[in-house]
């Protein structure tokens, strides 16, 4: 089985990314061959800055390989090491009917939010199928506000199989049974557009900073207060075990314990969770070229899986 999971370089990451997509993609980094992506092109549909661009690309590269990507189970790659997806994002775009991207969520998101509506950006379902299909990928794990275009990229290879040939592998996706659900600091769902997240790398001072920030309601210390409708237990819930978490909700209920220490709790035990991979980043942010050397090697290494694809999509459909 072959598994596919492509990562914007879209800045610092937080906890939503970590418990997310991060550790989905090493735990499943053993259920069978794993091709990890950074989706540089993608992000190119909101015009980053060049140097934003290849900061970014650099620095998610350190988060993944400290977070667990196994170097010797995953091909982990730059997207743009591999120009053919272009070349099979164009083919896909003529047997792509307009109205099929028209409808998708995502482009009428982001133009609510105020996005200029560029093509990159309509057409990103094509070329997202185009990552997907150019490596014959199974299973592609997907959150649910990604569901709708794998379901268009199944479309379009269906819509191309049958007018070329069974060439192309219909994916399947993969969301799991139970994802964390994990708050930002005022309560909503964390992510950088609402500008409420709890990076997971970075300095001990400003990451405490956001935690200590974390919405509660205004009770007092001698008050009991209720865990079962509290951010800082449910992010607490993301690092402790059954036992201590019982212990922290017991200590809301009989009341002398404030909110601050909670938090206090919850970043000594967020703090110690990521201890070793922030060790780990450190050590590979002062050696760039090894990281640099493991996706150029391994972007050869897809774009040789790419071309056996693509030397039978060329001839179904008339190139050379």
């Amino acid at each position: 089985m072959r598994i596919l999971t492509g990562i914007q370089p879209s800045g610092i990451p937080h906890l939503g990314n970590y418990f997310g997509a991060m550790r989905q993609v090493c735990e499943l980094q053993s259920r069978g061959e794993s091709f990890l992506f950074i989706a540089d092109y993608h992000s190119l549909t909101t015009n980053p800055k060049a140097e934003d661009l290849r900061a970014r690309v650099v620095n998610l590269a350190l988060d993944f390989i400290a977070c667990g990507v196994d170097l010797e189970k995953t091909f982990f790659f730059r997207q743009s090491d591999v120009p053919e997806v272009c070349e099979l994002a164009w083919i896909l775009n003529t047997v792509t009917p307009v109205g099929l991207l028209e409808r998708a969520h995502s482009y009428k998101d982001k133009i609510a939010k105020g996005f200029a509506p560029n093509n990159g950006l309509f057409s990103y379902p094509v070329l997202m199928a185009a990552d997907i299909l150019l490596y014959r990928a199974n299973l592609v794990p997907v959150g649910k506000d990604q569901k709708q275009h794998l379901e268009i990229t199944r479309d379009i290879a269906i819509k191309f199989n049958n007018e070329y040939g069974e060439i192309l592998t219909i994916p399947e996706g993969y969301i799991p049974d139970q994802v964390a659900i994990v708050p930002g600091v005022d309560g909503q769902k964390m992510s950088k557009s609402y500008n409420n997240t709890i990076p997971i790398f970075g300095k001990e001072k400003e990451i405490k900073k956001q935690v200590m920030s974390i919405v509660t309601d205004c009770k007092g210390l001698e008050e009991p207060k209720d865990p079962e409708n509290c951010n800082v237990v449910a992010l607490f819930k993301l690092f402790a075990n059954e036992a201590e978490v019982e212990e922290m909700k017991a200590k809301y209920r009989a009341g002398n314990y404030g909110y601050g220490h909670a938090k206090k709790e919850l970043f000594d035990k967020m703090w110690s969770f990521f201890e070793p991979m922030r060790k780990k980043r450190e050590e590979l942010a002062a050696n760039l070229d090894y990281v640099d050397e493991i996706l150029r090697k391994n972007g050869i290494r897809a774009r040789e899986e790419a071309e056996k694809l693509m030397s039978q999509v060329r001839r179904a459909v008339g190139l050379r």
